[in-house]
């Protein structure tokens, strides 16, 4: 099909920018849909819109009509994820994300790939700010900065209470001290207005509220690896792609790596933190993408009820009512 080379103006945009495949296929992204199907979505609306013979558009009427063409082309579902997205993102507060669990779930992975779809350019590891506390603080002062957080264990200082397990309490302390680190990325982020990512070992439940900090839409969850086969794999997939990190030092602590995660997951259980199971990575940035959307609906307060630009008001108001509704069932 030969496509129409007159440019289709967003006429509420500012100067009037052109409609652009590329930015609709980013937006598009957010849903979960891979960057293939995105852009051919993106097409569709193109073509739509030349099918219309229209010189410009607003952005309501191009929102709504990416809605109609998600429907035809993938379904309600993708289409209801993309009006959720133009909800909250719209309303001028960050969104920090944090994503935890075990070593070698996956977290940098799905991290990487979640801040592209969601175009967040700030993504920071926990590694990174314990790499940042070392140079601080020696391994005299604070010693289980100084060494992974599944071998912590023997850099334990204090006497442990009876039946306490070494490599929990290790774990424990470094997490305790990272999440220091953590915090303050977090308040940055939201003094900045700053979209950030947050993935690592680190981010244990309960070590920090995110309800502190109210001026960002927070998001928090666990991945976890729960067959211990495909665990293992993926330790051995990253030396084959990564020299740097061979996989040997993590296989000869594969069990404590498996303790921690078993103890982060019964700490999420408890703070009603999801839990996110790994099996493919599109199945999980499909469900990740979800659970990060529907989590910032739901932190919308409820007196924001005024519509949303780029939404129609039936549908802003329709989809702020269902977010204060999941939070009246949560309670």
């Amino acid at each position: 099909m030969t496509q129409n080379p007159r440019h289709i103006v967003i006429s509420d945009e500012e100067h009037a920018l052109p409609y652009s495949k590329g930015l609709m296929a980013s937006s598009i992204m957010a849903t979960g849909l891979p960057p293939a199907r995105a852009f051919h979505v993106a097409e569709r609306i193109e073509e739509r819109l030349h099918e219309r013979g229209a010189a410009s558009i607003t952005r309501a009427e191009l929102s709504e009509l990416a809605r109609e063409v998600l429907v035809d082309e993938v379904g309600q579902r993708y289409a209801d994820s993309f009006a959720k997205w133009q909800v909250v993102n719209r309303i001028d507060r960050p969104l920090i994300i944090l994503i935890g669990g075990a070593t070698g779930v996956g977290k940098s992975t799905v991290a990487t790939q979640l801040a592209g779809r969601l175009g967040i350019t700030r993504i920071i590891p926990t590694d990174a700010i314990r790499e940042v506390m070392r140079s601080m603080f020696t391994e005299e002062l604070m010693p289980t900065l100084h060494t992974s957080s599944f071998d912590a264990v023997h850099l334990v200082r204090h006497p442990l209470p009876r039946n306490a397990d070494p490599v929990i309490i290790g774990y424990r302390e470094q997490a305790a001290a990272v999440a220091v680190g953590a915090q303050a990325l977090m308040r940055r982020a939201v003094a900045e207005n700053t979209d950030l990512v947050l993935e690592g070992a680190h981010l244990v439940p309960g070590f920090f509220d995110p309800a502190e900090f109210s001026g960002a839409f927070v998001v928090q969850f666990v991945i976890a690896v729960d067959d211990p086969d495909a665990h293992r794999s993926h330790f051995l997939a990253r030396a084959h792609d990564t020299r740097s990190r061979p996989s040997d030092r993590y296989l000869d602590f594969f069990d404590n790596i498996r303790k921690i995660q078993r103890y982060v997951k019964s700490l999420a259980l408890e703070r009603s933190v999801p839990i996110v199971h790994s099996y493919s990575l599109d199945a999980t940035l499909a469900q990740v993408i979800e659970l990060v959307v529907s989590r910032a609906m739901e932190g919308i307060p409820p007196d924001n009820g005024h519509p949303v630009n780029g939404l129609s008001d039936n549908d802003s108001h329709r989809l702020l009512h269902e977010a204060s509704a999941r939070r009246t069932h949560d309670r």
